[in-house]
């Protein structure tokens, strides 16, 4: 994740949007990931089809709420256990998009204080 140091130039916009890409990619690996940890325990703890689990994780990682009850205590703690990991993510991958975004902005006004 090469920024541009403070003393460097500005990147430039072809530059830019492939390092925007590729933290678009980073945060679609990210939700990924954490979908599928949803989709399992949803399926394995919750004792939920696939499809079922998939409409559950989706929903909670997206902050809409559960879909299914959960069966068991194991499963409900697994659920409160993932709504919580699921505002983090959020966070997360909001800040993995918004990172280039903010350095940009920080660099172009540093380099507009020192003149350069």
């Amino acid at each position: 994740m090469s920024f541009e140091h403070h003393r460097q130039p500005l990147a430039s916009r072809d530059h830019f949007a492939r390092r925007l890409l590729k933290f678009a990619g980073y945060s679609a690996a990210f939700l990924a990931v954490s979908l599928l940890v949803g989709m399992a325990g949803y399926h394995w703890i919750g004792d939920l089809g696939w499809v079922d689990a998939l409409l559950n994780a989706s929903m909670i990682l997206t902050g809409m709420g559960p879909v299914s009850p959960m069966p068991s205590d194991a499963a409900k703690i697994f659920a409160s256990a993932y709504a919580v990991f699921s505002g983090v993510a959020f966070l997360t991958t909001f800040s993995i998009l918004i990172a280039p975004i903010l350095h940009r902005i920080l660099h172009r006004l540093h380099l507009n204080e020192r003149g350069g």
